[in-house]
């Protein structure tokens, strides 16, 4: 990439992983599929099970050679989010609800503007939390010692 494209990246991603795409433009224009990875520093997205194309690999130590299909990125300009209530793409915007809670909703002509849901592949987390204390984790008895004293200053290092 060059040192222009990486001007125009897009810093404000409106587009998630496991949202419900609809290609606009290119060879799969018209069909909707989800998003499989979202490629921040090069403005991309892979849409599960479009834009195939062939790749020809050729056979290592613990693989197979041959030609395979493969999905190639597209632009994330060419892929819009998918109204959940119209099934028609459209723009997300952001609003506020009066819980102050942040939601996405449809824009646009023609749409519906109700509240796009955030993908629940974003609730799982890849690595789990630890729920045991490791060797290199603070013990609570230390974490919950009161070491310095606001009114006489005691614990302050003499500098």
């Amino acid at each position: 990439m060059g040192w222009k494209a990486a001007q125009k990246l897009i810093n404000h991603w409106k587009i998630l992983r496991g949202d419900n795409v609809m290609i606009i433009r290119g060879k799969d224009k018209g069909e909707t599929g989800i998003i499989k990875r979202v490629i921040r520093s090069q403005n991309r997205v892979i849409v599960e099970g479009k834009n195939l194309v062939k790749k020809h690999i050729k056979q290592g130590q613990g693989h197979e050679g041959g030609i395979f299909s493969v999905e190639a990125p597209l632009h994330a300009s060419n892929v819009q989010v998918v109204d959940p209530v119209t099934g028609k793409p459209c723009k997300v915007g952001i609003k506020y609800l009066e819980d102050g809670t942040k939601v996405r909703v449809a824009r646009g002509v023609g749409t519906s503007g109700s509240i796009i849901p955030r993908p629940e592949i974003l609730k799982i987390r890849s690595t789990p939390r630890p729920t045991i204390a490791g060797p290199k984790d603070t013990p609570m008895d230390l974490v919950l010692e009161k070491t310095y004293d606001a009114k006489t200053g005691m614990g302050m290092p003499n500098l």
